[in-house]
């Protein structure tokens, strides 16, 4: 027989509106825990499907328990729809595992070989291992990526990925840093800990086990929702740009004070006009002034204090 891993390993799946591929996807990820580790656990999070994606996953919960005794598979149904971010929040924040397994997405586009590549990948001290694919990137994803790694201070960079593999540590330091976490990839860009990501080649062959599906309209707003939060709590391009538009606002009334006193020089303008516009341009450039100072202050509050609320949970089903 086979040598199995002692390490107790936890798989966090989300779910949404996935009753089409769920109970592929599932015993694909069973199939190869199984294979190498002597005990695991499953746990789905049902972000407020509206479809049988919870009877798919009772009923491979029910073929799994027929062959398996070494295993666990529970749900976790959210009150209503609150993203991938908060969902998967839940699944994590109950996993017992040594190691845990973040599948964000079902779509399965590479060999299942890959999940254990990662894992053995952390056995060699990264704390989190992430699986990348080499696809060609979305535009509007190559230009989000672009910006958050330029004008953020994260220890490493980051990308597209598919799924990631976490060590107990790992997760006690990320809990440990923010109670609430809006982007679990910056926070684990920046947690001090070891990162690294292996990339894979995407598997473009029609194969039964490959699952493929589009974004959901509402994951789309999610997503973009997502990308305008982390650039705005994780980079300081927000700040920058308040920055300059506030030089630029200062430039403008010193150009005016400069314009009117030249006026008052050059000409004979209306009486009282020239110290008005002194007033208003010099009122205006303290104004700017003390707006770079709140932009400044309203920053650092940013990045200490996150406006996101912790995910609300209907039930936790334990299957078996």
């Amino acid at each position: 027989m086979k040598n199995k891993e002692k390490n107790f390993i936890s798989a966090v799946v989300y779910a949404n509106n996935s009753e089409r591929d769920i109970r592929n996807f599932l015993e694909n990820i069973n199939k190869i825990l199984a294979e190498n580790f002597l005990k695991y656990e499953i746990i789905c999070v049902n972000d407020a499907s509206t479809d049988g994606t919870v009877d798919e996953i009772k009923k491979v919960s029910e073929n799994i328990a027929k062959g398996d005794s070494n295993t666990s598979i529970t749900i976790i149904n959210m009150s209503y729809y609150q993203g991938k971010e908060l969902s998967m929040n839940a699944g994590v924040d109950i996993a017992i595992g040594d190691f845990v397994y973040e599948f964000d997405s079902i779509t399965m586009d590479y060999n299942t070989e890959l999940i254990m590549q990662v894992y053995n990948k952390s056995l060699e001290g990264y704390d989190i291992v992430n699986a990348t694919s080499n696809s060609k990137r979305r535009k509007t994803s190559t230009i989000f990526y672009k910006l958050f790694n330029k004008y953020s201070n994260n220890q490493y960079k980051i990308d597209t990925e598919t799924f990631r593999i976490i060590s107990r540590r790992g997760i006690n330091r990320i809990q440990s840093i923010n109670k609430t976490i809006p982007y679990r990839k910056a926070i684990y860009a920046n947690c001090g800990l070891k990162l690294t990501s292996i990339q894979y080649k995407t598997i473009v062959t029609r194969n039964k086990n490959v699952v493929r599906g589009g974004l959901a309209h509402k994951e789309k707003r999610e997503r973009e929702k997502n990308a305008i939060d982390a650039l705005i709590l994780f980079t300081d391009i927000s700040y920058k740009f308040s920055i300059i538009m506030t030089a630029i606002m200062m430039l403008l009334t010193i150009a005016i004070a400069i314009y009117a006193i030249y006026i008052f020089i050059s000409s004979t303008p209306i009486e009282g006009w020239t110290t008005t516009m002194l007033f208003l341009s010099f009122g205006f450039f303290g104004v700017f002034a003390i707006f770079a100072i709140v932009i400044k202050y309203l920053s650092i509050i940013v990045n200490l204090i996150f406006k996101k609320s912790k995910y609300i949970i209907e039930s936790i089903d334990k299957i078996i």
